[in-house]
């Protein structure tokens, strides 16, 4: 869609700005409509890949920014998203935002995050 997954910043340490991640399949088509907790667990796991292609793990977040259409609803399943995070032994700084709407329809929530080495 005209931009990159990822863009690693490499000097004193190796910075990983990653593209917002939604519950898309590896070839770019929307997953679970209307699933909140198999959208976020999706999500993660594309972040996850995004981390993996440059040599990082969860354990290297710094940042992460939740953008969800639903934030009662994401509230409601957040435990996903916190247990694979404790589980990475990590708490980067986070923000949530309620959006009115997110860029492929039918997306609950879009996951943002910058990753240090």
């Amino acid at each position: 869609m005209g931009f990159n997954q990822g863009e690693l910043v490499v000097g004193h340490t190796r910075t990983l700005y990653c593209s917002g991640q939604t519950a898309m399949s590896s070839d770019g088509k929307p997953q679970h409509a209307g699933d909140m907790a198999a959208q976020l667990a999706l999500s993660l796991e594309n972040v996850e890949a995004v981390l993996t292609e440059a040599g990082m793990s969860l354990a290297n977040l710094v940042r992460l920014n939740v953008y969800t259409t639903d934030v009662d609803l994401l509230f409601e399943h957040y435990g996903i998203l916190a247990s694979r995070l404790g589980a990475a032994g990590v708490a980067p700084a986070t923000t949530m935002l309620g959006v009115t709407r997110l860029a492929i329809p039918g997306q609950l929530v879009e996951l943002e995050a910058t990753a240090v080495e």
